[in-house]
């Protein structure tokens, strides 16, 4: 398979919003691109019980389906002095722009589960309608635009237009303090994946969620969101296969 080499070109650009005309409780089916999206949920939906789900399959639907996700590098160093640098992802809730704590990480703690739903670019401005500060008592379902959709055992709904979504329990909860003043900024959630949630239209062959179709959001800052472009292939090494080669560069450091 022919795969074209890297675009150095610096092509990003700032356009307007996938519907900028969208307006507070607008459905999605109320643009060509948003009933084409719906479309898609004639295939139906694969429901993944993650107790019968071996490791292989899991991490497949979760590096696939989260995506694009933020990732960092963190150094350690083992107690023989060998180095590594693991990539590592985190799932934090800061606290609003007013810096009040959001109800959603309230809600998180009441032990009646949650729904971790991907955005892809068809309802990107209804899911942004959701982040908006209002009362407790307001109801961003209907603000939003978006449908609830019941899950498999927890008592929180789902959101219908989302093809990736992750039918949660929580395992703990960590409020992170800043380490001076002591002022709790953000809560660090760690979640038990019960079900997964997969619209049937989304998967590849191999069971893994198609990119070009899925057009999953990511944000990148202040009120930026960004779409996922190209993508490169980069296969991870085996010691197996490439042990010459890497102890011929550890000679060629240390003679340098």
């Amino acid at each position: 398979m022919y795969i074209p080499p890297f675009d150095t070109t610096s092509y990003s650009t700032t356009t307007q919003s996938p519907n900028p005309s969208w307006t507070y409780g607008q459905k999605v089916d109320a643009t060509p691109a948003g009933k084409d999206w719906l479309a898609g949920e004639s295939a139906g939906w694969k429901v993944y019980d993650t107790a019968e789900m071996d490791k292989a399959n899991i991490r497949k639907l979760l590096n696939s389906g989260i995506a694009p996700r933020p990732m960092t590098i963190v150094s350690t160093i083992s107690e023989d002095g060998v180095t590594g640098y693991p990539p590592v992802i985190s799932f934090g809730i800061n606290r609003n722009a007013a810096g009040h704590l959001k109800d959603t990480t309230r809600n998180l703690k009441n032990g009646r589960g949650f729904a971790v739903n991907i955005i892809s670019e068809a309802f990107i401005e209804n899911a942004n309608a959701a982040a908006v500060d209002a009362p407790p008592d307001v109801d961003e379902w209907t603000l939003s635009g978006l449908t609830k959709e019941k899950c498999v055992k927890i008592r929180a709904s789902r959101v219908k237009e989302s093809a990736f979504s992750m039918e949660c329990e929580l395992y703990q909860s960590i409020d992170i303090t800043h380490p001076v003043t002591g002022e709790h900024n953000s809560t660090l959630i760690l979640a038990h994946v019960k079900y997964f949630h997969v619209r049937n239209d989304m998967l590849t062959s191999r069971g893994a969620i198609d990119l070009t179709k899925f057009k999953p959001v990511g944000r990148v800052g202040d009120i930026s969101y960004a779409r996922v472009g190209d993508t490169y292939r980069i296969p991870i090494p085996l010691w197996a296969q490439e042990e010459a080669k890497i102890q011929e560069a550890l000679k060629t450091l240390a003679s340098t």
